[in-house]
This record gives structure tokens, sequence and C-alpha cells, in this order.
């Protein structure tokens, strides 16, 4: 099973916020997500895969 994001908008988003949180830890992934729709233009639906995509594995939704 392959979890890659469809479309190149969301992938380079999912690359943005993880580099984003690698050189600013202090950033929160909420406020990265939002900042990653607008910097890359993405639809509700992409935000919403955003937030599972990135969220870390021990976290409840």
């Amino acid at each position: 099973m392959d979890i890659s994001p469809e479309g190149e908008d969301l992938r380079k988003a999912v690359k943005w916020i993880w580099a984003e949180s690698a050189s600013d830890p202090s950033k929160g992934l909420s406020d990265l997500i939002r900042e990653a729709c607008l910097k890359f233009d993405l639809s509700p639906l992409e935000a919403e895969y955003l937030l599972k995509a990135v969220r870390p594995p021990n976290e409840k939704p």
C-alpha cells in the first residue's frame, strides 16, 4: 500500500511542513499546515489529508 499523496502541490506541502518543523521546532503543526494550505493553494480535502499525514503516530486526532 502506498501512502504517498496524490498531486504535486500536496507532496510539496508535506515536504515543506517537515522541513519547516525541523528548522523551527517551536512552530506547531496546526500553524504549519495552515501556512502550507495557503502557500500551496490546497483544498479543504487536501488540508484534512495533511492533518492525518503529518501527525505523529502516537498523537490522537
